[in-house]
């Protein structure tokens, strides 16, 4: 039976018309899942270099049919390859036969070079087989019969692996099933039923068994011996296995069964002559055993009175108290006693970050009916300036009467434990304390809302892990922190914990996992993931451990690529989106194992030298990111601390990056292969305030990383307004025209999907007014007014709407596959003007186009009423930019040709909008980017969608 080279399972689009326009032949055809029906297929063929996509559909009796030209009749296959035989044959309704094939890629076997992946290197692909119609390479036997069996063994083992940790051994195993299972079956039909092919598999896979065994075995019978009662000196010695011993076995098999049959014994007993002894010591010495007390649980302790020094003016230096509990900031002078002024938080209008001096701070506050009062302040350095503004935002939380927060603060932790126990105390790492942008001591105990703790190589069990956290922070915190979530995956897991009062408002919780280890069928690579509702926001969070190895990094880029098509989190009704759109706010962590492209000796040189700028330039997730080949518009914050990886275990002084292995001498080169990112819905709040690592655990060759943030959540929004019997009038989403690129060889017809949850249900365009093609490889589309539904929010209040946004997919009408999804929020196209907006198209991780136009979201006047957040008193300004109480009304800006994307256009100096002026929109009031973009290339998102058409 031989494997349908065509059938290439679940591939994109973009990579589908990619080998189509390499192969470059009319009747060039192969076939992919379908991304929009499950359970079907996508049969893609090039013609007058143009692909055209027919969906292959199954009927209720499983039969298979393309769906083709109106008219043509369908028929009916029971299996694919038998419908690919049929229409190599013309005239069957595509625009020409199936003439030319083209072949999956083969992949190379997924080999850890570090060691730390299974070992087999076998590839264990699913294919769709061509029933019948091949030769097969076993020998003698029916072929059918042998790769049943085959195939069924493969199935079993897949079906085990989830949930073993034993990744090195199932890879032996893969690899005795993909390539020796047949040579066994061919031996035995010639009555050889010693299976040879099996046993030395198992002889290899269970040769770090051999010596793990014999450790324990001597630690066993050690602690054994302990207890034995003394000895006579005409006692006979107890018989002991000895290495002698075992080499004079009959075979490595039957010794390895004495010794596991020698520990199954010691453990049997060990526990019995322990409890024996001690007993018998007790009563011998006539011993009472002390009675537990329980200790009292600790107290919630009201935060002290912080003081920072500060310079007010160009002299004068002062003292800022503030005392979150009473709810006041005093300011007093150096030398007085009393403070010269206090004020209360309600007083407090607006705090704003100068961007050109981080250490400084004005404070605008109200002090008498009709005057606003503004002071500056510099504190020591940025850090200070933090917490303080910290401590000020805590002050305003508590003492706000909103009955749900506007503002939440989240911790977000991956550490790769190395398969080792965890110190007693996490401390440092719980309250972002060490190497980097660190927590002030004043602010690093205030506690959390949401704690996420992202783990790799955690060799605890799920409850053991889970409790020791929970068990941290109540010492930590006084808080008995609520498990959210739970996902594990092997030895990858992620825990989700929330305060008490945050848990009835946690919702929709789903979590899932994505093996990624070899062919993708082991999971001791791989993400877990979890996804919630905080009241009106979503948010999903994603721990993962990719390949491991200097040179795998296509291999990292396709694991993150398998885990954001697969993994399943977030509302059902978004799972045709890119899992990056799906969520508010979406964080991404873990054990990323990028390396540096460096030699080590100049690594350490500038490690030492704390040069981290040059290590960041070399560094092979930046490269990567840069090229847009992952993690595609997320955001970092700035690393400022040393390399995570690989240190010397039970030290940070030294790196071991020297790796002995029996094939050799392996160079670890030290790496920020740990890290977090994120990626936010636009106009929504997020500021990370810490991003740096520990330099007190020492247990694992990794550093735990950690990360804060503030975010902005929203309600589930209750209307001022009750409805009355006259019919309320709705506000209304009216579009003016929408213009896209889109990246493809098709020429399919269009429409729009439009998704939001202030909708009802989805709602569709009609489809594209105009289309053309002047570059090849890409498509432009156009709607107007009369082809774009008018959208009615379910409710028309403001302040509803201006937290909403709206999800876009682009979809071919014959596939109903999507080109592209963006997001655009709603509250910057509030206005009786139509406003414009452009952005990005996404799908399946990949930038696949762009899209602009003209919208606006009409309010009713009488709700228009709206409040500040508690987000919105904190800004940023540039120096000597005076705090206006009005932004400047931004004009329209002229309509412009809408421009391909860099990449379709040879290379030139960009200009970030054409030649369009930066709104004044934009000059009021930004807010910091968390990560400096590249400095060259169509990946910097300073282009922005289009590049200027001459």
């Amino acid at each position: 039976m031989a494997a349908a080279s065509w059938y290439h399972r679940d591939i994109s689009r973009v990579v589908a018309e990619e080998l189509l326009a390499k192969a470059g032949r009319d009747g060039c055809f192969l076939v992919r899942d379908s991304e929009s029906v499950s359970g079907a297929y996508a049969l893609c063929l090039l013609f007058q270099r143009h692909v055209h996509t027919y969906r292959i559909l199954p009927d209720d009796e499983g039969l298979l049919s393309v769906q083709t030209i109106q008219g043509i009749q369908a028929k009916c296959f029971r299996t694919l390859p038998d419908l690919i035989g049929a229409y190599q044959q013309p005239n069957n309704g595509l625009v020409t036969p199936l003439l030319y094939p083209v072949h999956r890629p083969r992949q190379a076997a997924d080999e850890d070079s570090d060691g730390e992946d299974g070992r087999g290197g076998g590839h264990m692909a699913s294919a769709v087989t061509a029933g019948g119609a091949g030769t097969g390479t076993w020998l003698g036997a029916p072929i059918a019969g042998r790769t049943h069996i085959s195939q069924q063994l493969h199935q079993r083992l897949q079906e085990q692996v989830h949930s073993s940790p034993a990744s090195d051994f199932m890879g032996f195993m893969a690899e005795y099933l993909n390539h020796h299972l047949q040579l066994d079956l061919e031996a035995l039909r010639h009555g050889h039923p010693q299976l040879r092919h099996l046993s030395t598999a198992l002889v290899t896979a269970c040769r770090a068994l051999h010596r793990q065994i014999d450790f324990t075995l001597a630690g066993l019978e050690t602690l054994a011996r302990v207890f034995d009662p003394p000895a006579s000196p005409c006692s006979p010695a107890r018989e002991q296995v000895s290495p002698s011993r075992a080499a004079a076995a009959p075979s490595c098999l039957q010794l390895l069964l004495n010794k596991i049959s020698t520990v199954n014994h010691l453990l049997s007993s060990l526990e019995k002559k322990v409890l024996k002894s001690l007993q018998e010591t007790v009563s011998r010495h006539n011993l009472a055993l002390p009675s537990e007390v329980a200790a009292a649980p600790p107290t919630t302790k009201p935060l002290a009175v912080q003081s920072f020094e500060v310079k007010v003016g160009k002299l004068q230096r002062a003292a800022l108290m503030v005392d979150v509990e009473l709810g006041t900031v005093a300011i007093t002078k150096r030398g007085s006693g009393t403070p010269e002024e206090t004020i209360p938080q309600d007083k407090i209008l607006q705090l704003i970050k100068y961007q050109s001096m981080q250490s400084k701070v004005r404070l605008v506050y109200d002090r008498e009916p009709q005057r606003n009062l503004s002071r500056d302040f510099v504190f020591p350095n940025a850090r200070k300036r933090e917490a303080f503004c910290q401590l000020l935002q805590l002050m305003k939380i508590q003492h706000s009467n909103l009955d749900e927060p506007d503002l939440i603060s989240v911790y977000v932790g991956t550490w790769n434990m190395g398969s080792t126990p965890p110190p007693r105390s996490l401390a440092s790492w719980l309250t972002s304390r060490g190497l980097g942008r660190t927590q002030d001591e004043t602010t690093a105990c205030i506690p959390h809302d949401i704690y996420v703790i992202g783990t790799q190589e955690n060799s605890l069990g799920d409850r053991e892990w889970v409790e020791f956290l929970r068990a941290s922070l109540k010492t930590l915190m006084a808080i008995d922190y609520r498990v959210v979530a739970l996902q594990c995956l092997w030895s990858i897991k992620i825990v989700v914990l929330v305060k008490p009062e945050h848990e009835r408002r946690i919702s929709h919780v789903h979590t899932s996992s994505v093996k990624t280890g070899i062919a993708n069928t082991l999971g001791n690579k791989g993400a877990v993931g979890v996804s919630f509702l905080f009241n009106g926001t979503s948010f999903g969070f994603i721990n993962c451990h990719l390949a491991s190895g200097s040179e795998k990094t296509h291999r990292r880029n396709q694991n993150y690529s398998d885990i954001l098509r697969s993994l399943v989190l977030g509302d059902k009704r978004l799972s045709a989106f890119d899992l990056t759109l799906r969520f508010t706010h979406l964080f991404w962590f873990g054990d990323l194992n990028y390396r540096l492209d460096m030699d080590v000796q100049d690594i350490l040189a500038h490690v030492t030298k704390k040069e981290f700028e040059a290590l960041l330039a070399v560094d092979q997730l930046n490269l990567e990111r840069e090229k847009n080949k992952v993690f595609l518009r997320f955001s970092e914050g700035d690393i400022s601390f040393p390399p995570t990886y690989r240190y010397e275990r039970g030290s940070r002084d030294s790196y071991m990056w020297q790796k002995f292995k029996p094939t050799g001498m392996r160079i670890n080169v030290p790496s920020w292969c740990d890290r977090i990112l994120w990626k936010s819905h636009p106009e929504t709040h997020v500021v990370c305030n810490s991003y740096g690592c520990t330099d007190d655990i020492v247990t694992s060759d990794h550093s735990p990383v950690f990360a804060t943030f503030e975010v902005g959540v929203t309600s589930q929004f209750v209307p001022k307004k009750a409805p009355g019997s006259v019919p309320e009038p709705l506000a209304c989403i009216e579009w003016e025209s929408i213009e896209v690129i889109v990246k493809t060889t098709s020429r399919s017809k269009c429409y729009i999907e439009f998704h939001s949850y202030c909708l009802e249900e989805a709602q569709r365009s009609g489809e594209n007014s105009s289309q053309s093609s002047d570059i090849p490889g890409f498509l432009k589309l156009g709607w107007s007014a009369k082809n774009l539904p008018v959208l009615n929010p379910i409710l028309p209040d403001l302040e509803y709407l201006g937290d909403q946004h709206l999800l876009l997919s682009i979809k071919g009408v014959e596939s109903c596959e999507s080109f592209g999804e963006c997001c655009i929020a709603m509250r910057s196209m509030i206005g009786s003007m139509a406003q414009q907006f452009e952005t990005f198209l996404f799908h399946r991780g990949e930038e696949t186009g762009s899209i602009r136009g003209w919208m606006k979201v009409c309010v009713p006047k009488d709700r228009h009423s709206t409040r500040e957040r508690l987000y919105d008193w904190i800004s940023f300004e540039e120096e000597d930019a005076e705090p206006a109480a009005d932004a400047p009304p931004c004009p329209k800006p002229p309509l412009q040709q809408l421009r391909y994307p860099s990449w379709a256009l040879p290379r030139r100096k960009p200009q970030p909008w054409g030649d369009a002026e930066l709104s004044p929109a934009v000059l009021c009031r930004s807010r910091p980017r968390s990560l400096p973009e590249p400095a060259a290339g169509y990946t910097n998102p300073a282009y922005f969608i289009f590049e200027g058409v001459p």
